[in-house]
């Protein structure tokens, strides 16, 4: 069994002062394998914001997997958007930007689907599918196989669908020959649970989407702060949201679901 953390959209530079104590005891009170942060640490990719982030981070003393997202680049500075455009994310955050994470029970993989070209699209491209092969190709079938970026393979129905990581056909396509199992996201704001098939529809395979919310910012677009929660066992998977409770200032477990795999394909119990 293992436990992983998934929290998105810190935006230091617009975080709520009054949830950051409560969020870093949530998660110690956990006690994670793992804590995956799925981009958006700032609100404008400057300095003083990376710092906050950094210091953030260092409060958590768990093995992690950090992406950037759009926000951690340059806006404004038009020059550093093209020419270092993640510079200050990798001084105060890290240097790799596809970093990985293997134990006997799970392999995760991050992946940066920020780009200049873009002021909040993301993309991925085949070179970042060729790594992920790679990374994944020698990954026993009874490890659990997990991408994090920052913007998601699927959105709800009322989405647009230009909120879609860019490539994300072609990228899933190599995903599921390499079987990966889940892909965690943020960028939306919201938290939601489910399963590939619907948007992809590949023959023997449905990993499983999950998003997660806003863990810290005041951009809460109608949903309390929150992060999730991923349990995974052998072929089997809760994920847990846990949402900001105002009138207690705790996160608190709010709703979650079971999921089964069977074959490469991740079904709702």
């Amino acid at each position: 069994m293992r436990t992983i953390i998934h929290i998105s959209d810190l935006h230091f530079g617009r975080a709520d002062n009054a949830v950051l104590e409560p969020l870093i005891g949530a998660i110690d009170h956990l006690r994670p394998d793992l804590i995956a942060v799925s981009g958006d640490l700032t609100q404008r990719a400057r300095p003083e914001q990376f710092r906050c982030a950094r210091q953030f981070l260092d409060r958590l003393a768990y093995p992690r997997i950090v992406v950037p997202g759009n926000h951690d680049l340059p806006l404004y500075n038009v020059l550093a958007r093209f020419s270092s455009p993640l510079r200050h994310y990798e001084r105060y955050i890290t240097t790799d930007l596809e970093p990985f994470y293997r134990d006997d029970e799970i392999a995760v993989l991050g992946i940066n689907t920020a780009r200049s070209l873009t002021l909040k699209g993301g993309r991925i491209n085949a070179g970042q599918v060729a790594g992920a092969r790679a990374r994944f190709g020698d990954v026993p079938a009874d490890v659990l196989k997990i991408v994090v970026t920052h913007h998601p393979f699927d959105v709800p129905a009322k989405t647009h669908e230009r909120e879609l990581v860019g490539r994300a056909g072609m990228a899933m396509e190599a995903l599921a020959e390499c079987g990966v199992d889940m892909l965690l996201s943020g960028h939306l704001h919201a938290g939601r649970v489910a399963t590939t098939d619907a948007r992809f529809a590949i023959d023997g395979h449905a990993a499983l989407v999950i998003q997660a919310g806003t863990a810290t910012s005041t951009r809460t677009r109608n949903e309390f702060n929150a992060f999730n929660v991923v349990r995974t066992g052998p072929d089997t998977a809760m994920i847990e949201q846990h949402l900001w409770n105002p009138g207690t200032r705790r996160y608190e477990p709010a709703e979650f679901e079971r999921f089964r795999s069977n074959d490469g394909r991740w079904v709702r119990l």
